[in-house]
């Protein structure tokens, strides 16, 4: 199986070494190759191996920021032009090459930043930006949120997430978003969906600090759109699986007579790289239709014995007045690299509209 690191292959640099001298006839490609092929590369991570291309890459550049800046947009233009590597990751060293490069030249970055985004994403190349220079920066974003190209407008949004995975962290935008609130206001009704997805992944970063800012805005755009609703939906996703009682109310997501019976762990002993099986069944004893929200929660034990719980959705939909829900399924206990599994105590629980209904207990052997 191929690894992410190895993007950076012999016939990448090679191609892209070609295609650097057709633009700039002075560059020397076999020195170029050589200065990459550090004694080292061999063991760079994904990460490092593009950090050492944009450092070699710099090496063969000229000194002066904007004048390297003319160069890399030209070289983007003919990539472009051979049709090839648009929006390929191992041209993240472009953004990388401003980041590292153009953070003391604020206009020649924000020039560059607008073209090099349509080639490749520069989401996490404009963050020390808005550390440096705060409001100056959020307000150029503001500005791209309006923007007639979705990937500028998308940097606008995506650039600006409060915790960005895998990204510089923004301390002051976690602290208080209100900054960003006007760049999702401006793509709330987006006509792209890969912005449109942005923004809602934005309302959920911040729901994490600040649940009331996000249920603010949920009832200020409610019904505008479908896809506005849609990202409303999506940007709550945390405070539902949280059953924060404000979001419940807002999507009607009430528990009262909803009924939990026949709750069964069919697999109450689960070896490591098994699954735990479970069934229940939800009878609605309402009198009118009823819209459900199944999930149910995992209590995985921790290295010190404490259980954390992680909750997983089921389904959901409108149950007719008495109206039976039948469940059944598994849960995967197959080794990952995100999660460590300890033997012993775990529980499972079964949420119904944000309430958790009944908790059982399981062992992992």
């Amino acid at each position: 199986m191929s690894l992410i690191k190895d993007i950076y292959s012999p016939s990448f640099y090679n191609q892209f070494a070609d295609l650097v001298g057709s633009v700039i006839p002075s560059f020397d490609k076999e020195k170029f190759i050589n200065r990459i092929y550090s004694d080292d590369f061999e063991h760079k991570e994904w990460k490092e191996r593009m950090k050492h291309t944009t450092k070699i890459f710099h090496e063969f550049m000229p000194a002066e920021f904007a004048n390297a800046v003319k160069l890399i947009l030209q070289i983007i233009k003919k990539l472009k032009e051979d049709k090839h590597g648009d929006g390929n990751l191992a041209y993240i060293f472009f953004p990388d090459y401003i980041e590292s490069y153009g953070l003391n030249d604020f206009d020649n970055s924000v020039m560059a930043f607008e073209p090099i985004t349509k080639f490749i994403s520069c989401e996490f190349a404009v963050r020390p930006f808005i550390l440096k220079y705060g409001d100056r920066m959020l307000s150029q974003m503001t500005i791209w949120s309006k923007h007639e190209n979705p990937q500028v407008r998308r940097l606008s949004s995506e650039g600006s997430r409060p915790r960005l995975p895998w990204a510089m962290a923004l301390p002051e935008l976690k602290k208080d978003p209100a900054a960003i609130l006007p760049i999702l206001e401006n793509l709330k009704s987006d006509p792209s969906e890969s912005v449109r997805r942005s923004v809602a992944n934005s309302m959920n970063d911040i729901a994490k600090d600040h649940p009331d800012v996000v249920i603010k805005l949920a009832a200020k755009w409610k019904g505008i759109s479908k896809e506005t609703d849609a990202i409303i939906k999506h940007g709550c996703r945390t405070l539902l699986k949280q059953g924060h009682l404000e979001i419940l109310k807002h999507y009607n997501l009430e528990s009262k007579d909803l009924l939990l019976t026949d709750f069964v762990v069919l697999t109450p002993e689960v070896e490591i790289g098994g699954q735990l099986t479970f069934s229940f069944s939800l009878k609605n004893m309402n009198q009118l239709e009823q819209v459900v929200r199944l999930e149910y929660g995992i209590y995985y034990r921790k290295a010190n014995g404490q259980l954390s719980k992680k909750v997983f959705k089921i389904s959901e939909k409108i149950c007719e007045p008495g109206a039976v829900l039948n469940i059944h399924r598994n849960q995967s206990f197959k080794l990952i690299t995100t999660r460590t599994f300890y033997t012993g105590g775990h529980q499972l629980s079964i949420i119904i509209n944000g309430e958790e209904k009944g908790v059982k207990s399981f062992v992992i052997i």
